[in-house]
């Protein structure tokens, strides 16, 4: 027991620090809680809620990045909302076995796009249909994120890389703020009418607020490239392990 309590700690910290740096937090949590024991649904509303807790210590580590950003924050914000209780609506109501297996091809296209470097000249996305672009994919993460979660930080930074034309690290805080109100939305959900390993989602909270703290002072003394390929490399990791469990699994 004290060594599985030890294994989501650890597992909470290495999700915190890739979570608020590259949306990758579920590259540990959720195979973590899978290996508690807990069955695949049980395992992805209680990361949710882990998550969900978490992101206050990721929010309060990207105050310096978030400066002067708060018209793009309270624009995107009911987007997000929206977005991750419609997901959390899914989740209660129907399977996840077709959406898995979509989940890995998302994952990784999102990763490719993140390889694609940003002229330094770009400007915000402003058109109409940019604009309409924005908003419907900004949604559509957000149901992501409340249906599923795993890696919607990638799909995220490469919709905003593109439509705010920001310096990563700004960006990402943005992101950080965004998935965790969807979370936040989508764990109330869980909490209420779900079925929550409350005692395993404890230690897995504790290591992802330490986490979610401290990740965002270590984006910023990264240099913008290396964060970037770094975020897509792990993408695209993931989308494999995602692919392998989807067409594995019984």
């Amino acid at each position: 027991m004290a060594g599985m309590v030890a294994l989501l700690v650890l597992a909470g910290i290495g999700a915190g620090l890739t979570g608020s740096m590259a949306g990758l937090a579920s590259l540990f949590s959720y195979p973590a809680l899978l290996a508690a024991g807990l069955p695949p649904v049980v395992a992805n509303q209680t990361n949710t809620i882990a998550l969900a807790v978490s992101s206050v210590g990721s929010m309060l580590g990207s105050r310096p990045e978030l400066r002067g950003q708060a018209p793009r924050v309270l624009r995107l914000l009911p987007l997000t909302l929206l977005g991750g209780g419609i997901g959390a609506g899914l989740v209660l109501v129907t399977p996840s076995d077709a959406f898995a297996l979509i989940v890995p091809f998302l994952v990784g296209g999102a990763s490719l796009v993140l390889l694609w470097r940003p002229r330094a000249d770009a400007a915000p996305v402003s058109s109409r249909a940019g604009r309409a672009a924005t908003t419907v994919g900004v949604v559509l993460v957000g149901v992501y994120s409340g249906y599923f979660g795993a890696a919607a930080g990638v799909v995220m930074m490469a919709l905003l890389v593109r439509a705010l034309a920001d310096s990563l690290v700004r960006v990402n805080a943005v992101k950080n703020v965004l998935l965790g109100a969807s979370n936040a939305v989508a764990a109330v959900g869980f909490a209420v009418l779900g079925d929550v390993s409350w005692s395993s989602a404890l230690p897995l909270t504790l290591g992802l607020l330490v986490g979610n703290y401290t990740g965002p002072a270590i984006a910023r003394r990264l240099p913008p490239t290396v964060l970037r390929i770094g975020i897509a490399a792990a993408g695209l990791v993931l989308a494999g392990v995602l692919l392998f469990r989807a067409l594995t699994s019984p």
